[in-house]
């Protein structure tokens, strides 16, 4: 099977077909410029069609035996782990992943399904008191009905795993949408591996098209009744304002600007370690990574000196093979714009410790310092191999530092003292923070989500009954009520 090639169509109501737009998406591989595939993208009928497919087909679903919609997780968890080498490649080709990211991948991707295994089980009702005599409160968790999922480039395959399998699980039906540079990864591939583990048709539907053909169509469809959103903040904020003015839940997983704290107490090895990683993973192009290393001014010499030398060991180049840390950006425009981001920076002040240069899609790092308090790159998100150092001078600095910035995902604090991280941790606006590790970091039974832009609501074990479900009160009177008229 050629995933780029049997794979590139539309998935609706149980059957691959094109779509029936005036253009095609063309897939790219990032790294060498091939083309893998050419979609032709879906209009709003066929996303309507797929949103109708997906609300005939969960009523049934709905109430199956959650014994019985198990059998799917288990089955697509086998699915994955008999095909890993053939989507492992896809990864590398599709998204320009390394071998150690596309690993990492499929790794949370199998983790995400083997706790969609337990879900299903999980929903429980409830019998409440009531102060009228007699009468019986009854609190019943449902499916929301159909969830519709828009998932991001960077790690598609298991950001579509992540919340189209909790949705199915917990009885929905899903109408799953990728990004447009990852159609086949972060979408068609999603739902071959379902119906091959036997999900049945019209639950999980796949639309590859893009907002210039549907415009706001997705999200304001009357049928699904939550959104399950990750992306950047400002593409975020529009689709929270279109649910909210369709009265639809909106779960947002959004961008970040972490800070890696090192203080004058940490390991200075290990704290070099982990922020190489928290930084430069999959290109940094991760919403956790560490845009921002925090020193203080007490070990920052040293810290600045390992840390450089460790990123000049980081091999830029082809994903496919084994010995690389950094391969391309995802696409020209995001190689261009962190280009421009470091020359901008650079003549604003900044001094680069380390420059690196670009070919094509390929950036390599560059480690920045003496940037400006108020220099607008302190506030963003640098979806690139760009480290900012900035040095502080004790606590208080180092957490105003911190939250000097919209955003609020992830962290992490280094220092000897653990009790002393998790104080400082505490006050650090953020959704997540690690201690002593890095900033990159997902399980499945711990709620994931930010604070500010980076997000609202969140995901992961009991989060995703709160994000998936919703209540339904049934009272029963037993005997008669006495009513005044």
């Amino acid at each position: 099977m050629s995933l780029f090639t049997d794979l590139a169509y539309q998935y609706i109501d149980g059957e691959w077909r094109p779509g029936t737009g005036s253009w095609d998406i063309i897939d790219f591989n990032p790294y060498d410029g091939e083309k893998l595939a050419s979609i032709t993208v879906a209009t709003a009928a066929e996303v309507d069609q797929a949103y109708r497919a997906a609300e005939r087909a969960q009523v049934a679903w709905g109430e199956t035996n959650p014994y019985g919609r198990r059998a799917v997780f288990e089955n697509a968890l086998r699915i994955i782990e008999e095909r890993e080498q053939e989507i492992t490649e896809a990864i590398i080709a599709e998204l320009g992943g390394t071998r150690t990211k596309a690993a990492f991948e499929l790794h949370l991707a199998k983790e995400f399904l083997r706790e969609a295994i337990q879900l299903a089980l999980r929903p429980e009702g409830r019998i409440l008191p009531s102060p009228v005599d007699g009468k019986e409160n009854r609190v019943y968790r449902l499916p929301v009905g159909v969830v519709g999922v828009i998932s991001p480039f960077n790690f598609p395959f298991l950001l579509s795993i992540k919340s189209v399998a909790p949705s199915l699980a917990l009885g929905n039906g899903v109408v799953l949408k990728p990004h447009q540079n990852t159609p086949i990864c972060g979408g068609a591939l999603v739902g071959k591996v379902f119906e091959d583990a036997g999900l049945p048709p019209g639950l999980l539907n796949v639309v590859i098209t893009d907002i210039a053909e549907i415009g706001d169509a997705l999200i304001e469809h009357p049928v699904p009744k939550a959104i399950s959103f990750t992306g950047s903040d400002k593409v975020g904020q529009h689709v929270a304002t279109v649910c909210a003015a369709n009265f639809k839940r909106a779960i947002l997983e959004l961008g970040g600007n972490s800070a890696l704290i090192v203080l004058d107490d940490a390991d200075i090895d290990y704290a070099v370690d982990a922020a190489v990683f928290s930084r430069f993973v999959h290109q940094g192009q991760v919403c956790m990574a560490a845009n921002r290393v925090l020193v203080d001014r007490a070990v920052e010499r040293e810290f600045t000196e390992k840390f450089v030398a460790k990123v000049r060991t980081l091999r830029v180049g082809d994903p496919a093979d084994p010995s690389t840390h950094i391969g391309p950006l995802i696409n020209s425009r995001q190689a261009d714009a962190v280009t421009a981001l470091v020359e901008q920076t650079l003549a604003a002040g900044a001094t680069a410790l380390l420059r690196g240069g670009s070919e094509g899609n390929l950036v390599e790092p560059s480690v920045l310092t003496g940037i400006a308090t108020d220099s607008p790159v302190l506030g963003q998100e640098i979806f690139g191999p760009v480290a900012l150092i900035v040095p502080f001078d004790g606590e208080e600095e180092a957490i105003t530092i911190a939250n000097d910035t919209p955003y609020g995902l992830s962290g992490a604090v280094h220092t000897a003292d653990i009790e002393r991280g998790v104080r400082i941790a505490k006050r650090i606006n953020t959704g997540m923070i690690h201690i002593n590790d890095s900033t990159v970091h997902d399980e499945p039974i711990v709620p994931f989500g930010g604070e500010k832009h980076s997000g609202s609501g969140r995901l992961n074990g009991e989060s995703m009954i709160e994000a998936f479900t919703t209540q339904k009160w049934i009272s029963v009177q037993h005997g008669r009520s006495r009513f005044p008229f």
